[in-house]
């Protein structure tokens, strides 16, 4: 016998927002967060860490301190993108976790999409992917190079069939995300938290989102070493970690 009009259980998406140095996006950011749709049974709260930004972010995050949905944590020096998401993570209280830049190369309109799996309880992780369609517009050649090598070994070392192992848009069951036990303080924990879901045997899942690339002028920190450590890490996590 079906029952009808049993209550839906709502659940809690934690978006964790890192930020350095972001003054020119991160209050548009923070409105589109806010505003984006989510799955009809999601609420959501935003944990933004300034991580030690010099530029006046700071003065522009303070206008959000103490409204709902926000919560601003500060550090007081510049620690690195995987310190920041380890703090956020600490302090998020949803049910599930969604990281998303302070630039405006992602786009918050894509977080139904993202999360819809989630709530559907089909999965614990979800990806989202840049080349649903092949190289999108506006990644320069040696980035899409870049993103081919990464996606390549963590295919070749874990088995996977993943197509874009260095989104920024990542969406975790909370509690497995904790228990992980995450170390990396900079860029490279993007790799390692890749690398410890697929040495567990989880599948990740993958969704097509939209993106729109900047320079380094415009403010992209990432440099080409650092695709070289996330290399590193994924091979460290299979034969080592």
């Amino acid at each position: 016998m079906v029952m009808k009009n049993q209550p839906v259980m709502e659940q809690m998406v934690s978006i964790l927002i890192p930020v350095y140095n972001e003054r020119e996006t991160v209050e548009a950011v923070l409105e589109r967060v806010r505003t984006a749709p989510l799955p009809e049974t999601m609420e959501r709260e935003i944990v933004v860490v300034d991580d030690g930004s010099t530029d006046g972010t700071t003065g522009a995050l303070a206008r959000f301190e103490g409204r709902e949905p926000y919560r601003i944590v500060y550090s007081r020096a510049n620690a690195g993108k995987g310190a920041a998401l380890r703090k956020a993570i600490a302090e998020a209280r949803g049910e599930i976790v969604l990281i998303q830049d302070a630039d405006l190369e992602y786009d918050p309109g894509d977080f139904r999409r993202l999360l819809e799996p989630m709530v559907a309880g089909e999965v614990r992780v979800v990806y989202g992917t840049r080349f649903a369609q092949g190289r999108p517009a506006g990644m320069r050649h040696l980035q899409w190079l870049a993103n081919r090598m990464l996606r390549g070994a963590a295919n070749l070392l874990y088995g996977s069939q993943l197509s874009d192992e260095a989104t920024a848009y990542k969406v975790f069951d909370a509690k497995l995300l904790r228990e992980l036990s995450l170390t990396y303080e900079r860029f490279e924990f993007c790799p390692e938290v890749t690398a410890k879901i697929l040495k567990r045997g989880i599948t990740i899942c993958e969704v097509p989102v939209r993106y729109r690339g900047r320079s380094a002028a415009e403010g992209k920190k990432i440099r080409w070493h650092d695709g070289v450590k996330a290399l590193w890490v994924l091979m460290k996590f299979r034969f080592v970690g």
